[in-house]
């Protein structure tokens, strides 16, 4: 990693180094400052499938900024912290612009809270959609709906969900995708051999995250969304969605209420779908 990790600044007692899983706790207590709802499996997941830094005092963790590479062109950053004790001298624009050092070369993409729009724009990042967050306790019951072109995927399904995320996306995702089907649920859209379509539920934070959904039109999403939550009744559930799909108020009648949501921006070019697949909803936000 050709970043400057050590600390260059003369006087300065903090350090920036690569983010290991024995950073975990202190990015935990990060999170938990923000009123985020991470788990240690969630930080640990994230720095398995993706990279970092830590931004550390006497040992503490201040700080944190993760990313994730698409292959060559693309990457996705998120889990972007600073501790409230150390905003305001310099550690947050520290942080990133190690971040953008390391993902030089590449379109960065990253889904922004309203605290961060101002330092990313800075940065050179533009404006491309909204995510909106719908979560809640799943009390509306959600029958399973018997569809034949909807089933389980296997262990063999896997080429073919990479392909499909890559068209649903722009990038190629494979990495990523395979970590998220061995963690999760998957289930896929299956018209004659071929996968049209493809959802993953995974324990995440409060409950469970439904996400990534990737299909073929709105409707298919949906379907495949209603498959997942037929079997989570009772649990809480988070879904993110892209507001320029129209999900949002289906999801609200589902009993999956709006609490917030994200700006979505790129430094760089978007990447785009290849024909009729689309991301409906995201496995987080960070992910992209």
């Amino acid at each position: 990693m050709a970043v400057g990790l050590n600390n260059d600044i003369v006087g300065d007692p903090t350090e920036l180094t690569a983010f290991e899983i024995s950073h975990v706790p202190g990015a935990l207590k990060l999170s938990q400052e923000m009123g985020w709802p991470y788990r240690s499996e969630d930080w640990e997941f994230a720095a398995r499938v993706g990279e970092g830094l830590v931004l550390e005092r006497s040992g503490e963790v201040i700080g944190s900024a993760m990313w994730w590479n698409y292959g060559q062109a693309y990457a996705s950053a998120g889990m972007i912290i600073v501790t409230r004790s150390a905003q305001g001298g310099g550690n947050g624009s520290r942080l990133f612009n190690a971040l953008l050092e390391a993902t030089e070369g590449r379109n960065v993409l990253l889904n922004s809270t309203e605290d961060g729009l101002t330092l990313y724009r800075r940065r050179g990042f533009t404006v491309w959609g909204t995510v909106l967050q719908h979560q809640g306790q799943l009390n509306v019951p959600v029958p399973a709906k018997a569809c034949a072109d909807i089933r389980p995927a296997t262990v063999s399904d896997l080429p073919a969900l990479r392909a499909f995320d890559e068209r649903a996306t722009g990038m190629p995702r494979g990495p990523m995708v395979a970590a998220l089907a061995d963690v999760g649920d998957v289930v896929v859209i299956d018209r004659r051999g071929r996968v049209t379509g493809y959802v993953i539920a995974r324990k995440f934070g409060r409950g469970y995250v439904v996400g990534p959904v990737a299909a073929e039109s709105a409707e298919d999403a949906q379907r495949l969304i209603l498959d997942q939550l037929s079997r989570l009744h009772g649990q809480f559930v988070r879904i993110d969605v892209y507001a320029e799909h129209g999900l949002g108020d289906w999801l609200e009648s589902l009993g999956l209420v709006r609490v917030g949501g994200a700006t979505a921006m790129v430094k760089g070019r978007r990447p785009m779908p290849d024909g009729a697949a689309c991301m409906y909803a995201l496995a987080n936000q960070s992910f992209g």
